[in-house]
Order: structure tokens, then sequence, then C-alpha cells
């Protein structure tokens, strides 16, 4: 297929331009699920006019339907765009990137969806719905996943489908709850996740941030201690990326904590743990869950973000595990790739 589509290049070489266009719009309007023309222009950053013609097209191949609510892509249009995926990401360069940056950063596999998060937001469901790809792909009988809270786990969970009934895996939260929207809890989004793999699941129903002697005291009750048990033993681990700012505020932690935990130069945060640049665990909350130690142990180790304001934070803790595969945005990955090429050059 690809020296077909290299021989079409030579022979109309507007075709691979035409091709991309249309696929590019076909995908955004899966994204959003029902979209008008002058939202879908703007969010490609297309004319109306060009929007209009291209659309009329792929409604005459039945690829998307038009309604007065909106556009709408059809199973066609769906099946269409599974099937270009592999072909469009070697079309837009983007699995060149995907090596480069797994080489760049010594880790098992990196996935890049089309786009930039920071100027279209619809592009984190694409994100969340590639790394749903990767991990029902990769789930096995038996299987222990333990899963964190925030913003993307929660449009990762809403990806997951299967038709295989999971009975033997066991979701987890791989930590208490934060926050108080319940919607991005740990606790939820595992549940979510179980109901949609129809497996068992476990909760934690106590606060991630508690005093010592009350998270030792919590941590022997028999219903946690089982769920901690099942945590410490997870074989798939998927977790969203916190910089070490956001995430102080979301604890809600002093004004003292914060200043002493960024003056320790923390970038990025996961599990309870604070990085810095190096990698290097500047700061550890008490929390009950998942410790670094199960992460470092576990067979798949999936990290999930979007948007180039993480990729530091990223970078901090992307040596937490040799297994690790890296579900983010295309801009997020090239800016990856001049972090790591920045810094190598300062060593130098």
């Amino acid at each position: 297929m690809n020296n077909l589509l290299k021989m079409q290049q030579k022979l109309i070489p507007q075709v691979l331009d035409m091709m991309t266009k249309r696929y590019s719009i076909l995908r955004q309007i899966y994204l959003n699920e029902t979209i008008g023309r002058r939202s879908l222009a703007t969010e490609l950053g297309l004319s109306e006019r060009v929007v209009r013609s291209e659309t009329e097209v792929l409604r005459e191949q039945n690829l998307i339907s038009v309604e007065t609510s909106g556009m709408k892509i059809t199973q066609e249009g769906i099946d269409l765009l599974d099937g270009l995926r592999d072909i469009m990401n070697e079309v837009m360069g983007l699995s060149t990137l995907e090596e480069k940056l797994t080489q760049l950063l010594g880790i098992k596999k990196v996935i890049l969806v089309p786009g930039d998060y920071e100027n279209n937001k619809s592009v984190l469901i694409d994100v969340g719905r590639s790394a749903a790809s990767y991990f029902t792909n990769i789930l096995q009988d038996g299987d222990i996943v333990s899963i964190t809270g925030g913003t993307t786990m929660l449009e990762f969970s809403k990806s997951i489908k299967s038709d295989k009934k999971f009975e033997n895996v066991t979701v987890v939260p791989a930590r208490g709850s934060l926050g108080v929207n319940v919607e991005i809890q740990s606790n939820n989004i595992a549940a979510n996740i179980s109901k949609s793999l129809q497996s068992k699941y476990a909760l934690l129903n106590l606060p991630d941030k508690l005093g010592i002697e009350s998270m030792l005291m919590l941590a022997q009750e028999p219903e946690i201690k089982k769920t901690l048990d099942l945590v410490s033993k997870s074989n798939i681990v998927v977790f969203g990326v916190g910089r070490a700012d956001e995430m102080i505020v979301r604890r809600n932690l002093s004004d003292k904590k914060a200043k002493e935990i960024l003056d320790k130069g923390a970038v990025g945060e996961s599990f309870g743990y604070y990085f810095n640049q190096a990698g290097e665990i500047v700061y550890r909350l008490n929390t009950i869950g998942i410790d670094l130690d199960s992460v470092k142990q576990a067979r798949e180790v999936i990290a999930v973000f979007a948007g180039a304001k993480k990729i530091e934070a990223f970078l901090a803790i992307s040596k937490i595990n040799k297994n690790l595969v890296l579900v983010t945005d295309e801009h997020s990955g090239k800016r990856l790739i001049e972090l790591i090429n920045d810094q190598q050059k300062m060593v130098k």
C-alpha cells in the first residue's frame, strides 16, 4: 500500500495532500460526534468553503451524514478511519516521530495521535481512544489493573470498548480519593472501566492524603488491606501525568509545603511522588495506594497525557519502568524531542 501511495504521489503530486485533508476532516467529525461546518472549519483552520466542498464528497461516499444538529460520522466512516490509521500515520510522519521518540526516551513504545491539544481540546478524545485501544489489546486473563484519577483517565475510561468478557481481570484505583470532583476520582474511573470490561473491581474508600498514624491504622482494615494487596500486585498501571505545581493545587497543600516541594526542583508528580528534571524523587506524600516499587515491577505501564505543558513533567517520570508506553498528541511528541535534544546539548 505504501508503494502504491508513493507511485500515486509521483503521478498525481497533490493526492497525499487531498487524502490528508479529507482524513483530518473525517477524524475531526468522529472526535466531535456531532459538529457544524463553521465549528469544523475553526477547529481545523480551514475556510468554510473548503470544508463545505470536502464534506460534500464525504457525504456522497456515505462516510458522514448531515443532519439539522450537524455532521456525524457513519459506521462506514469509522471503519475507514480504523483501516487508514497506520497508513496515515506513515503519510503524516507520525510513525517516524514515534520511532525517534521511543529511542530517545529508551522506553517500550510511543503512540502519537495527530494534532495539538493546546489548540484543539478534542485531541484529548483521540489520545484516550488510542490508549484504550492499546490497553485492551495487551490485557490478559487474570491481570490486576491499577488506574489513577484525573480528566485524562476519565477520557480513557470512556473509550474502553470490548466484546470480550474479562471475568478474571480485576480493576483497582491506584490511589485513594483526591479532590471533590467525584467523576474524575480513581474509584469512579476504576468502576467504569470494570463495567466496560465486565470484570471484577475493588475500591479504596478513603482520602488520598492522610496523617501517618491514620494511614497505618486504616491500611489494616480488612477491605482496605485487601484492595492494597491487589494494588501492590498490579500487572498493568495506567496513569495520567501531573505537573508538580498543578498537583500541589489539586491536593490543596499548604503554601509552606508547596514552597518546600517546588524549591526542591519538583516538575512532575505521579503516585504521590514529586520528581525533579533529572527524574529524582525530591518529595513523597504520605498517601495510600500504589508505591513506586509496584509500578517498577508491573508488566505494562501506560502513561497518557495531552498538551505540551506537561512534557517536562512526563520526562521527569519517564524512567520509572523500562516497559513504559507513552500515549500523547503529535505536538507534545515534537516538543519532547526538542526538550530531550536541548538537555543533551547542555550535558555536552
